[in-house]
């Protein structure tokens, strides 16, 4: 039985619903001994919140363009329960939940394991303005309780309508 009492995804995770649309921008991956930028390539992601029935989801959907031509996509299912996002793929196993506190409600914290990769743990920090247009990521990547890696991903909103949403070429950006 659904708990009828409880808030759905947008009303338990607002900073996370502001997030919906289609975004493009930078990932920028560094050596965290030497500061040295180790790979960079373009984004496009589309992030979504869906409805099952009275289950609800969220959906992201990664689209990466390197400058040598090559691209990669990848699906990141999550389902809503208990105030947060879970995942649980072929790839990651982790959660997103909202930053406490934060009195501007700009934060969210996310945290998964790689699943192909053991003893490797990330931990993700998103900071999106008062008007939902841009957005700044930081990863932080552990091997072994070791910070080896960061990734700052720069990001802007092109579309709050992913569901219409056709140009498949590479950012401009």
């Amino acid at each position: 039985m659904t708990d009828t009492t409880s808030p759905g995804l947008a009303e338990a995770m607002p900073i996370l619903a502001r997030n919906e649309g289609v975004w493009e921008g930078w990932y920028r991956y560094y050596d965290a001994a030497t500061g040295k930028l180790v790979d960079q390539h373009r984004s496009r992601l589309f992030c979504r919140l869906t409805r099952d029935g009275d289950a609800e989801y969220y959906h992201q959907t990664n689209h990466y363009f390197w400058e040598d031509g090559r691209t990669e996509v990848r699906e990141f299912p999550a389902r809503y329960e208990n105030g947060r996002i879970w995942w649980d793929n072929e790839l990651i196993k982790g959660w997103c939940a909202t930053m406490q506190p934060d009195d501007f409600n700009r934060s969210s914290c996310l945290n998964w394991t790689r699943k192909n990769e053991p003893g490797i743990y990330l931990y993700e920090m998103i900071q999106i303005d008062d008007a939902a247009r841009n957005r700044a990521r930081t990863w932080q990547w552990f091997r072994d309780g070791v910070c080896y890696q960061r990734t700052l991903i720069d990001e802007r909103l092109v579309s709050r309508d992913w569901r219409n949403w056709t140009n498949n070429a590479a950012p401009d950006n």
